[in-house]
């Protein structure tokens, strides 16, 4: 059975309340109950926190012996070259996710530090998103 996990950045915890008319009113845990339920032949992990070590940490932790990881570092996107140099030094593949359409926001977030060490990116399709990247893997 394949192993896939989700790893979701700084404040991804508060999906369902936080701004609504970018994240939608689901909160991510009910979201991985249905994808646990779509994808019964992969074994789905999940793994949020609004602290950049505890991503890197967690990347360490599974990057060796996962089959995929999809990776919403939300704001540390941006601004994290540490989480970036963490994709970089592991074995499995990370697909970067992101629920907004990054591109139509704020200038700052039209840069990835993390892209470029990803398998790919998927942006802008709320969370429909990380459905994808797992059919990726």
């Amino acid at each position: 059975m394949k192993k896939i996990a989700i790893i979701n950045g700084p404040n991804l915890n508060l999906l369902g309340t936080r701004e609504p008319e970018i994240y939608g009113n689901q909160t991510f845990e009910s979201y991985f109950e249905r994808l646990q339920m779509k994808f019964p032949n992969i074994e789905l992990t999940y793994f949020q926190s609004n602290i950049e070590g505890e991503i890197i940490n967690k990347l360490h932790e599974i990057g060796f012996d996962f089959d995929g990881i999809i990776l919403n570092a939300a704001g540390y996107t941006h601004t994290s070259v540490s989480i970036a140099d963490a994709v970089k030094s592991i074995k499995t593949s990370v697909i970067e996710v992101h629920i907004s359409n990054v591109f139509a926001r704020e200038e700052f977030r039209h840069k990835s530090l993390i892209a470029p060490n990803c398998k790919g990116v998927i942006a802008g399709l709320g969370l429909l998103g990380y459905d994808l990247a797992i059919e990726v893997f």
